[in-house]
Parts: structure tokens; C-alpha cells; sequence
């Protein structure tokens, strides 16, 4: 496709075409006004500068009639054709059909979304619309905006406590975490308690350089430390060490549910009360009207329904 000199174009007024286009299809200076809803003397102006501009009579009296010049009749097909062009492009509507659909979408999930939403979102959508495709991408708080500016992803699913104006968000649920051991390895004969996880040994999730993880973050928040001697950016080590060593592996509760099983792990609720950021789904601002976008985060929320029919999702308000 060759450049467009919007410069040039800027100094024309494209309004004139049509108003060219009109005359061309009337023939008459009148029919033209009334096409147009603008008065004669107008409409007549607006023929004139066209003359100034083109150095063309383009529309000449003959008789009763007006006939156009070869100028004209040479700027007539490719006028028309350009404003078709454009109107179709004003009317044309954002559409996304699920069935026919050809697509790759890039959702960015924290690894407790990998392993819990992923798997029966991509069941969903293989369901529903067979010819879109979804490219999993890993983030992390700290990698977040910077992937959703670059458009490196179109959707993240996961925790993000502060929403800026550029992002679209809601809340999808609240987040839990678990306790996750080998009975054999660490018989809790009474039940595991506040005592018993104070004087275990952990195993927690962190994504940095920092052994102490979100959890252990969280307790110290309320003055409690404990022995962490594990820390992995994955669940899956965490579930496997403490199914071979007498630790306790602290999960996202929906993770535990799921998979401490496969381990043979026993499954109890966090003994002392922390809070964690929610679950959110965010966006780029510039995509929120985007009907294939807007597809991909009904699926998300139906998801989520079905793996939490209690939740609601809530709007997260920009700052």
C-alpha cells in the first residue's frame, strides 16, 4: 500500500468530495444541496473552490442540465469508491464469532492459574471456539504491566493489589492458602495448630532472590517467623518435597485441593489468619471494547464460576 501525504491531504477539504459526489450523482446544484441538507449558495460554493482547486469547470450548463467535464467523469469512479470505502469502515462493527473464529490469544497467568484456570478455560474454549488458540505466558507482579504495555500478553489473570489508569480490572476471588505434609512424616496426631506450623519447617513459594516468600512476608507483617528451609516460583517442587521430607508445603488452597493428593499429602487450613491480595483478571484499557477480548474474559469469568460458584466478580477501580 503506498504512503499517504497526510500533509497535503490536511490542506484539502475532504468534505468537498462529497460534495462532489453528490453533484456528480444529481446533476443538479439544488437536488445536491437538499442530498447534503445545506443550502444552495453552499453548496454552490463548495463547487466553486473544487474549480479553484482542480483548475477544472468540472460541471458545465448545457441547455436545462449540468453535465460533468472529463475531469469529472475521470474523478468520479474513484471519489465514489473512496467513500464507500470509508463508510464501510465507520459502519463496520467489531465482531468476534466463536465457532469460525481464527485467533491467538496471550494470557498471562501466575503459576496458581497455570495449574488451576488454565486447564479448564482451554477445555472451555476447545468447546466453544476450536480455531482459537491460547499462548500461556508465566508473569509476576513485578512483570506484569510491562508484558500488558508491550502487548506481549492481551489478558492477565492473577494477584495485582494496584491497578493503574491504563488497565481495566476485576476482582475474580478471594485467595486462600493451605497447609500441604506427609502424615507419615509428620504424624499431627492432635491436629495441625498454631504450636504445631510454628515449630515445623516450611516450604514456600517465591519468585525472587529472597528464601522468605509471600507467606513468610505475610507472618513477619504480623511479627511471626518461621523456619522456612524450601523456596521454589513453583508449586509442584513444594508438593514434592514435602512429600519425601517432614515440612509443610503453604499453598494457594485451590492448588491443594486439586493436586495434594497426587502426593499423598494430607490437607489442612492455615492455622493463623494472613491476608493475601485477591485474584484479579486485568487488561489493557485499549482493549476493553475489543469483541474478541471482551469473549475471552466471558470465558474466564465462567470458569471461574464453575470452579467457585459462590464468587462474584467485582470492578476494580484505577488509580
Amino acid at each position: 500500500m503506498e504512503n499517504i501525504n497526510h500533509f497535503n491531504l490536511r490542506s484539502f477539504d475532504l468534505n468537498l468530495l462529497i460534495a462532489f459526489d453528490a453533484m456528480m450523482q444529481e446533476m443538479s446544484v439544488t437536488k445536491a444541496a437538499e442530498k447534503l441538507r445545506i443550502g444552495q449558495s453552499a453548496m454552490s460554493h463548495n463547487l466553486s473552490t473544487l474549480r479553484l482547486l482542480l483548475q477544472d469547470d468540472l460541471f458545465i450548463r448545457v441547455g436545462q442540465t449540468m453535465q460533468p467535464t472529463a475531469r469529472a467523469l475521470a474523478l468520479g469512479g474513484p471519489v465514489r469508491a473512496a467513500l464507500h470505502q470509508a463508510q464501510s469502515a465507520l459502519d463496520a462493527r467489531d465482531v468476534f464469532c466463536p465457532h469460525s473464529e481464527i485467533r491467538l490469544f496471550r494470557v498471562g497467568l501466575t503459576g496458581e492459574m497455570e495449574m488451576v484456570l488454565l486447564p479448564a478455560l482451554m477445555a472451555r474454549i476447545q468447546r466453544l471456539a476450536p480455531g482459537v488458540k491460547l499462548l500461556s505466558r508465566t508473569v509476576t507482579a513485578d512483570t506484569v504491566d510491562t508484558m500488558m504495555d508491550s502487548g506481549a500478553i492481551d489478558l492477565a489473570v492473577g494477584c495485582k493489589e494496584v491497578l493503574q489508569s491504563r488497565y481495566c480490572g476485576e476482582i475474580l476471588f478471594e485467595s486462600q492458602v493451605a497447609c500441604c505434609f506427609n502424615p507419615t512424616l509428620l504424624p499431627f496426631d492432635g491436629g495441625l495448630g498454631r504450636k504445631e506450623y510454628l515449630a515445623a519447617r516450611h516450604a514456600v513459594l517465591s519468585q525472587t532472590d529472597n528464601v522468605t516468600g509471600c507467606v513468610g512476608a505475610a507472618l513477619q507483617g504480623l511479627g511471626i517467623e518461621i523456619d522456612i528451609v524450601m523456596a521454589a516460583p513453583d508449586f509442584m517442587p513444594l508438593l514434592a518435597a514435602a512429600r519425601t521430607a517432614p515440612l509443610i508445603a503453604t499453598v494457594p488452597g485451590r492448588i491443594a485441593s486439586q493436586y495434594a493428593a497426587l502426593f499423598g499429602l494430607a490437607v489442612c487450613d492455615m492455622p493463623i489468619e494472613i491476608h493475601f491480595p485477591p485474584v484479579s483478571m486485568n487488561w489493557p484499557l485499549r482493549t476493553d471494547k475489543d469483541a474478541g477480548g471482551m469473549w475471552l474474559r466471558d470465558q474466564v469469568r465462567a470458569v471461574v464460576q464453575e470452579l467457585n460458584p459462590s464468587e462474584s466478580p467485582a470492578v476494580i477501580a484505577a488509580e
